[in-house]
């Protein structure tokens, strides 16, 4: 069974920085999808990032230019760089890998981001 854990959010003032982290424990992390989505209360759960095995990225328009998602083997992590925040990036957000239709999330991490 796979397990990501989820560290490095907080509060932080529009413009600066936070660097989540998703550790992942379990056989399948040089295969398969990685990704970060973040859900704000009232709305649906959003892709925000996603860096495939081969190490290919994907970002949501709105982040484009300001967040970056990383992965080191050797530590078994997933990051997410977040820069240039603004209070619209407020949210939880959720660690996911995929891998052959099976899917697993991480606990969830809030960022919450003042004027």
């Amino acid at each position: 069974q796979v397990q990501l854990v989820e560290s490095g959010g907080g509060l932080v003032q529009a413009g600066g920085s936070l660097r989540l982290s998703c550790a992942a424990s379990g056989s399948t992390f040089s295969t398969g999808g990685f990704g970060w989505y973040r859900q704000a209360p009232g709305k649906q759960r959003e892709l925000v990032a996603t860096i495939t095995s081969g190490g290919t990225t994907n970002y949501e328009d709105s982040v484009k230019g300001r967040f970056t998602i990383s992965r080191d083997g050797a530590k078994k992590t997933v990051y997410l760089q977040m820069n240039s925040l603004n209070p619209e990036d407020t949210a939880v957000y959720y660690c996911h890998h995929g891998l052959l239709g099976l899917h697993y999330w991480g606990q969830g991490t809030q960022v919450t981001v003042s004027s």
